[in-house]
């Protein structure tokens, strides 16, 4: 049966409808990093976006995997769920599954009594199970990252200064954005930056954005020639400031 690129679309903007799409002005989160994979295989199709930032609800950083396929594999059982909440996941959420993973180790890199900063004796931190230098306070601006406070550094700032320098190690391994798709399929496409439409209005949605639209094409038919950007890629951080912000 061919791949209809209407029903990947669909799937997508049902999504936006749940609050399981990629918000990148996510009020809750400060983005720092994305990146976005598509699998294939004969019938299949799978949409895989990655999304690094800090929330301040959370102690540390987090990558969040976001996995949207015809076929959805290894469903993420958060810790504690029982048989009514994993029958629930499946139920709501049958083409979708977010998977968080956590490239940084907690530790004394933060402030112990507010996590939002980092620890002024701090020298470094653990990502990826490798030590991390943490940088000097002027090295923030060289990347374009201004301090809001120069005394002292949220951990926000050092999220995307992490981004810059060590992007593969905040952002998914391979095996990770393939945990919930099915192991036949090949990766055919990877984008690091593309443009991301703001569903935080309800007007726009992956079926309304050529970006999106294209990238359906690509995964129907597995030619890449459907991609052809005609927008300017926004994913950077720079183009969501409401995020973190509540």
């Amino acid at each position: 049966m061919a791949i209809d690129p209407r029903q990947i679309l669909a799937v997508l903007d049902s999504c936006c409808d749940n609050y399981t799409f990629p918000m990148l002005d996510n009020g809750y989160v400060y983005l720092a990093a994305t990146r976005l994979s598509l699998y294939r295989a004969p019938e299949e199709w799978a949409m895989v976006i990655e999304v690094f930032g800090y929330s301040p609800r959370a102690w540390v950083p987090d990558t969040t995997i976001y996995t949207f396929a015809s076929t959805i594999s290894n469903r993420y059982i958060p810790e504690g769920y029982g048989p009514k909440e994993v029958s629930n996941l499946a139920t709501f959420q049958p083409k979708n599954d977010l998977r968080p993973v956590f490239p940084i180790e907690p530790g004394a890199w933060q402030d112990q009594s507010d996590h939002t900063v980092t620890a002024d004796s701090a020298t470094e931190l653990i990502l990826r199970g490798q030590e991390q230098p943490l940088p000097a306070i002027g090295q923030y601006a060289q990347h374009g990252i201004f301090l809001e406070d120069s005394r002292h550094v949220q951990t926000f700032e050092l999220c995307r200064f992490l981004a810059e320098v060590a992007r593969n190690r905040v952002l998914a391994t391979d095996d990770e954005r393939r945990k919930s798709i099915l192991p036949t399929m090949a990766q055919i496409l990877q984008l690091e930056e593309w443009h991301h439409p703001n569903v935080v209005d309800s007007e726009e949605r992956p079926s309304n954005s050529d970006t999106f639209q294209q990238l359906a094409q690509v995964l129907a038919t597995g030619s890449t020639d459907f991609y052809r950007p005609s927008r300017q890629p926004n994913t950077h951080w720079r183009n969501w400031p409401d995020g973190g912000s509540l």
